[in-house]
């Protein structure tokens, strides 16, 4: 059995862990409200921008825009959205799974996979696989539209040049602070985004004139529906980190306060202990004096 200083500077160790532990959660939370205000003020016009490019693009001549070019896959580019810190339980395990295993199915029907990292996290799980095209680290502590820009252009311009042939995006989707789940999505080629109202038999349909005309204006569109795609999901990501590493540090608290009572309890027994056999000392050296 441990001494009874042992078991006190681990009951001590432990209560420092969970007051860093507490702080943690603390910090996570504060910063889980401006992501997800963030997150939940673009959803609408993420969403908006997709009604938009469902009402250009369904009439539109696809044949005349290179990022619609639909070609036979030869090569599917994974971009692969993380975050760049860690403990925040196994959120980012899960995206990396989901992409080893997609890796391994496009694999498996004979296509090449180039993997674009966005976020360390991703960088470091899969830099000894040799897949990596490129990487963006260190920038989602605090990213900016700039960055979905630099790096969808960076994109584009692979598609375009015939380097890949599908562009798919895996991120962390934010369903609630309790869940946020890996999810993926096409971006390239872009594709007539069907709408709601197209499935609805009763819903009434008409042809939109549009000054300037539609291929002018999916020219602007389209580079513009990538940065949209990639901002949200590096929003979606953003707050998904915070909701996880919140209950992480909220889990990691909790186990502290249980290893520091499981703790006590053997720190207890162990004085009881060591004050019984002092008992027994003293009783057994008063009987032989008595003898």
């Amino acid at each position: 059995m441990a001494s009874l200083k042992e078991v006190k500077n681990k009951i001590a160790g432990v209560k420092k862990t969970a007051q860093i532990t507490k702080a943690m959660n603390m910090v996570a939370s504060a910063r889980l409200r401006g992501a997800q205000s963030k997150m939940e003020a673009f959803r609408p016009y993420s969403s908006k921008f997709e009604e938009a490019m469902s009402n250009l693009s369904g009439g539109a001549n696809t044949g005349s825009f290179p990022l619609m070019e639909v070609r036979n896959v030869a090569t599917v580019e994974i971009v692969i959205v993380t975050s760049d810190r860690g403990l925040c339980g196994s959120f980012n395990a899960n995206i990396n799974k989901l992409a080893e295993k997609k890796i391994k199915a496009y694999e498996a029907e004979g296509k090449k996979v180039s993997i674009v990292c966005v976020g360390k996290k991703g960088h470091q799980y899969f830099k000894k696989t040799g897949k990596i095209r490129k990487s963006y680290t260190d920038i989602m502590a605090a990213f900016q539209m700039f960055h979905a820009r630099e790096i969808a252009q960076d994109i584009a311009e692979n598609f375009v040049n015939g380097a890949a042939d599908k562009v798919e995006v895996l991120y962390g989707h934010f369903k609630s602070v309790a869940i946020q789940r890996p999810a993926v999505q096409d971006m390239l080629p872009v594709q007539p985004v069907a709408s709601e109202q197209a499935s609805d038999k009763k819903a009434i349909s008409g042809d939109y004139i549009y000054e300037p005309s539609t291929e002018e204006i999916m020219d602007v569109m389209q580079p513009l529906y990538l940065n949209v795609i990639l901002y949200h999901a590096m929003l979606e990501v953003g707050a998904s980190e915070h909701a996880a590493r919140m209950t992480a540090m909220d889990n990691a608290t909790s186990a502290c306060r249980d290893i520091v009572n499981n703790l006590t309890l053997i720190y207890n027994k162990a004085r009881q202990a060591a004050v019984t056999g002092e008992l027994m000392d003293i009783v057994g050296g008063a009987e032989a004096l008595k003898g």
